[in-house]
């Protein structure tokens, strides 16, 4: 799989590691992930862009909601970019905008 090949949807499966593209939205008044916007997710934090602080904030609430440790995503790219894509190891649960069944192979 391509590092950045998501087809037309925000997220895809590589195995048992979901892959999202994000667009992120840094010093935001609340923490929340929005809807999709073409190819990437709309994720608001209230961390300051500030060496790649917003990205960490981003990870650290997004763990919870996958149900995962924040070792278990890993930020392929986009550290210090509001473009970026995460690969979450194993997700126990799924946030409600991830509505599309989960494609086995």
């Amino acid at each position: 799989m391509e590092r950045n090949s998501t087809g037309s949807s925000f997220f895809v499966w590589d195995g048992d590691v979901l892959v999202v593209n994000i667009l992120g939205k840094p010093a935001a008044g609340r923490d929340a992930i929005g809807k999709p916007k073409g190819t990437q997710l709309k994720v608001s934090v209230t961390a300051a862009p500030y060496n790649g602080k917003a990205t960490d904030h981003m990870v650290r609430f997004l763990a919870p909601l996958f149900g995962v440790a924040v070792r278990d995503i890993e930020v392929v790219f986009g550290q210090e970019n509001v473009n970026k894509q995460l690969r979450i190891r194993s997700p126990k649960k799924l946030p409600s905008v991830f509505t599309e069944p989960r494609q086995e192979p």
